[in-house]
């Protein structure tokens, strides 16, 4: 028998949306509705390739936006609508937002992936270009984007995630600029959980290491070495393995699913027991 979850009833504010019924079949599935119409920027990456496929699986419509390099080099799969972006650049990514208003259907749900990281060295020997570079990669791009994507997202019950890192919470010594611009991440979701709610709901993840080519600087710019240790990096993981882009759609999926409905200004952390907040 269906049962309502949320119902608007008579000590309910009035200013609060209508909820759709969740259902015992829609907790099953837990990935957005059938139908629903998600953009993700970051989609040729590693997780973001993952996530398009898990997400067309699910038979929802996807609005793909990435670095015109990275599109390049990736096979969406069919009916994926794709749109060059750079993420950093504000008239870029207005343009980009505008082509994916031209099918005239408000999205359901909007992900952003977008970052990099840069050799790994301390602050002291780290030039400011370099610094002002990977923050504008990782919390500029994300406020750019999302600020572009929420007038597009319908009003009851839209969802954003976001990706943050384990690094914004415990920075690693090398890897300041980013840990600053994943910690920018985190307290850019919650802000925008208080301000948009009770319409759009705002979360993140946040992964440890992932198995990708993210690894190695990035796709999409110029490759360089990260010095990131893999082996050394697996000692230390509680469940004994590598995370791979699969580990990180999963929570992805959930946080843009009907089963994450009462959520809003959460941090899933998904690093294989690493860190444990």
């Amino acid at each position: 028998m269906r049962r309502d979850i949320i119902c608007k009833g008579d000590n309910m504010p009035e200013n609060v949306p209508p909820r759709v019924p969740v259902s015992a079949g829609d907790v099953a599935r837990l990935a957005p509705a059938t139908g629903s119409r998600i953009a993700v920027v970051g989609a040729a990456g590693g997780i973001g390739s993952a996530l398009v496929d898990a997400l067309t699986a699910a038979e929802c419509e996807v609005v793909a936006l990435d670095l015109p390099a990275s599109l390049a080099g990736w096979q969406p799969p069919a009916g994926v609508l794709s749109i060059p972006v750079d993420a950093t650049d504000e008239a870029s990514v207005s343009a980009a937002f505008a082509r994916a208003a031209e099918c005239d259907r408000p999205l359901d749900g909007f992900v952003c992936l977008a970052g990099f990281t840069a050799p790994r060295m301390s602050l002291a020997q780290m030039d400011p270009a370099t610094f002002a570079e990977v923050l504008d990669g990782n919390l500029t791009s994300t406020y750019l984007t999302v600020r572009a994507a929420l007038p597009q997202l319908r009003g009851d019950g839209a969802a954003v995630v976001l990706m943050s890192s384990g690094l914004g919470q415990k920075p690693a010594p090398g890897y300041g600029p980013y840990a600053a611009a994943k910690a920018g991440v985190l307290a850019l979701t919650r802000l925008l959980a208080a301000e948009c709610a009770p319409a759009i709901r705002v979360n993140a993840v946040a992964p440890g290491a992932v198995d990708t080519a993210f690894l190695r600087g990035g796709t999409g710019r110029s490759q360089r070495e990260s010095g990131f240790n893999l082996d050394a990096h697996v000692a230390t993981i509680p469940l004994g393995r590598m995370a791979v882009p699969q580990d990180v759609v999963g929570p992805i999926l959930f946080l843009l699913g009907p089963a994450s409905a009462y959520m809003t200004g959460q941090i899933l952390h998904i690093n294989g027991g690493l860190l444990m907040p």
